[in-house]
């Protein structure tokens, strides 16, 4: 745990202890996770590697057809935050088994997660989850129907989180868009021209306007990370959500900046940028509403998001060199819709996003 520097700012050092990207995942080659799987837990089946930014993921097919998810931890993960999704999936599925949601596949003996010793004797943390069927929503059109199908299922999602606690749900994390005071000091690996100035201005706009009302807003353990990538749908009906994965980033937070980083994954592909975004939120607000406070600033944190999209990638990619393209892959994204958001004063932003609610026109 780290606390902002004198200013609210992040020192360098810190940040990068906040990013633990550095170490590389694990990299067992199939047959070895094969092994794994089968002493620990019984189950015979063929590894196939999935995507994964910080852990080594595999899908694992059983003999009988059953599919899991095996996650070989970051070494650099603490084991509390592992324990952490591990409680919030089990609290989701005891409190609202309807979500679509991974489960918990416990050990042999009868563990959440386990600890075995990597190359070199490293030791990390592994789990099994169960594999939720469907294709991620980017490789999909994207259509009203189902951002307001997101819009519903993150807001459902979060009801399931409410009441949720866990020692480990408070820690430090750089994607954590109430906190984007402390990414102050990365403005400078900004060079200097348009787009600094672009960078500081939306930064003193949340350090003057949103920053100090945030204390007062409700918060609670949120996702964090709900975008194209990590919700599932039907191949056959883009519109019908049947899994919602990827709880590394989930952490306790204002709730409002759970809608405005999720909503700000909708700014692009369409001609007018808060289309998308006010179909997502009013979605959202149709099953659980934001008070009139949070509405007053959802839209400042949609270009906050942004703003530290912009501010990490920039930063991570000076520092990281060898692998600017993945790093920047969000980066362009984050700059246009800045701009697009320039020319608006803060009530414009927030009538634009939230204006079809207020009027009935979303559903």
């Amino acid at each position: 745990m780290f606390s902002p520097g004198p200013e609210g700012a992040m020192p360098e050092r810190r940040l990068d202890e906040a990013a633990a990207l550095s170490t590389p995942a694990p990299d067992l080659a199939c047959a070895e996770v094969q092994a794994l799987v089968a002493r620990l837990y019984g189950i015979e089946g063929r590894a196939t590697p999935l995507a994964g930014e910080r852990d080594q993921n595999c899908a694992i097919e059983a003999a009988d057809g059953a599919r899991y998810v095996f996650k070989i931890g970051n070494p650099s993960e603490p084991v509390s935050l592992v324990d952490f999704q591990i409680a919030a999936l089990e609290h989701i599925a005891r409190t609202s088994p309807n979500q679509p949601v991974p489960r918990i596949v416990r050990t042999l003996d009868g563990r959440a997660r386990d600890t075995v010793a990597l190359a070199g004797g490293t030791r990390t943390s592994v789990r099994m989850l169960t594999y939720l069927e469907g294709v991620q929503i980017r490789e999909t059109p994207r259509t009203g129907a189902q951002r307001m199908a997101m819009g519903r299922g993150l807001a459902e999602l979060d009801l399931a989180l409410r009441g949720f606690r866990h020692p480990a749900a408070t820690h430090d994390l750089l994607w954590n868009v109430s906190a984007a005071h402390r990414l102050t000091t990365q403005l400078g690996s900004l060079a200097d021209g348009p787009r600094r100035t672009l960078a500081q201005a939306f930064m003193t706009r949340f350090t003057d306007h949103v920053l100090p009302r945030l204390a007062s807003l409700r918060a609670q353990v949120i996702h964090n990370d709900y975008h194209l990538y990590n919700v599932l749908v039907a191949p056959d009906d883009p519109a019908r959500i049947t899994g919602i994965i990827d709880f590394g980033d989930m952490l306790h937070a204002p709730l409002v900046g759970e809608v405005a980083t999720a909503a700000a994954f909708h700014m692009s592909g369409s001609a007018d940028p808060f289309e998308g975004p006010a179909q997502f939120v009013g979605a959202y607000q149709a099953v659980l509403p934001l008070t009139e406070p949070e509405q007053e600033v959802v839209a400042d944190l949609m270009a906050t998001r942004h703003l530290i999209t912009a501010l990490i990638s920039e930063w991570r990619a000076l520092r990281y060199p060898e692998n600017r393209a993945y790093i920047m892959r969000h980066n362009p994204a984050a700059w246009e819709a800045l701009s697009q958001m320039a020319d608006l004063s803060r009530h414009e932003a927030r009538e634009r996003l939230l204006t079809p609610t207020r009027t009935g026109t979303s559903p």
